[in-house]
């Protein structure tokens, strides 16, 4: 149990990372809002196939292989940039529960995955990706409030009106951040994402894609969109992931990756004029099947 506080508008919350217990073991609200977040995204998705003239069964499809590989990329990820700990015994990779998930790296690993399920089926990836992808950004807004609870990934000092602290902040700034006053509130960088997060979510799901008219159109706003919010809620963090011994944060040199990435995406469509393909009929073959069977 953690008791954090916010100072300048007098709050304080009781906060417990653990929702329940089944004996010795213990469940975390890090992981029921990542379900939580799973279950809804793929309930909306199917919910909204038949209006965006997608697959329903394809949906289905799509999680069974994308959520493995976004949970497979997220730790490789972490893995990766922390390498000089995890080298030191390699069993610590198969222990997720001490933490260790990257969201880079699990958007990178389900885009793969997708990719990869797309290309054996012979299924327009750029019509899958900017379908789904549609939900990704309301998948992190309620993921981000996992640090809420275990008290992580937020920013450095504040005197903004919801700056927060608790007895777990105060602790991580005496270890890591000498230079920062641990009595001070911090930016509380997981609300900021989350809110940023659900607004693309938004923009995405209400504009975008509704009117998009060339291939990879929707995905790329999403790249240049979170792109910039991430690259400036990073540059707040105390925690960040840094590329090898430099002093450059991982997350904001993808975060320009992203963005320019996007912005030559969405120029390239539409200079060439790519259409938007259509999903063979095969992809709804199992949904005419069952219909026919149930007459």
């Amino acid at each position: 149990m953690c008791e954090v506080r916010f100072p300048f508008i007098g709050i304080t919350i009781q906060v417990d990372p653990v929702a329940f217990r089944i004996g010795t073991f213990e469940v975390y609200w890090y992981g029921i809002l990542i379900a939580a977040a799973m279950i809804l995204c793929g309930w909306l998705a199917v919910r909204h196939s038949k209006s965006n003239k997608f697959s329903e069964d394809l949906v289905y499809d799509v999680l069974l292989v994308s959520l493995p590989s976004a949970i497979i990329g997220a730790r490789l990820y972490y893995v990766f940039c922390e390498w000089e700990y995890y080298s030191q015994d390699i069993r610590r990779i198969f222990d997720t529960r001490s933490g260790g998930l990257a969201v880079y790296g699990g958007i990178l690993g389900a885009v793969l995955g997708t990719y990869i399920m797309c290309r054996i089926r012979k299924i327009p990836f750029s019509t899958v990706l900017d379908y789904c992808i549609v939900y990704i950004p309301l998948g992190q807004a309620i993921g981000r409030w996992g640090n809420f609870f275990n008290q992580e990934a937020f920013g450095t000092t504040t005197t903004l009106p919801w700056g927060m602290t608790s007895s777990k902040i105060s602790h991580y700034l005496e270890t890591y951040c000498p230079d920062l006053d641990s009595s001070m509130p911090v930016h509380p960088t997981f609300l900021y994402e989350s809110l940023c997060t659900t607004a693309i979510f938004l923009v995405l799901l209400l504009a975008v894609r509704p009117n998009s008219e060339r291939r990879f159109e929707t995905a790329s706003v999403y790249m240049v969109l979170y792109g910039i919010a991430r690259f400036f809620i990073e540059g707040l963090r105390t925690d960040s992931l840094y590329l090898g011994s430099s002093n450059i944060r991982t997350s904001q040199l993808l975060s320009l990756i992203l963005v320019f990435g996007g912005l030559a995406l969405i120029l390239v469509s539409h200079l060439k004029e790519w259409e938007i393909i259509p999903l063979p009929e095969n992809a709804f073959a199992r949904r005419e099947e069952k219909n026919k069977s149930k007459k």
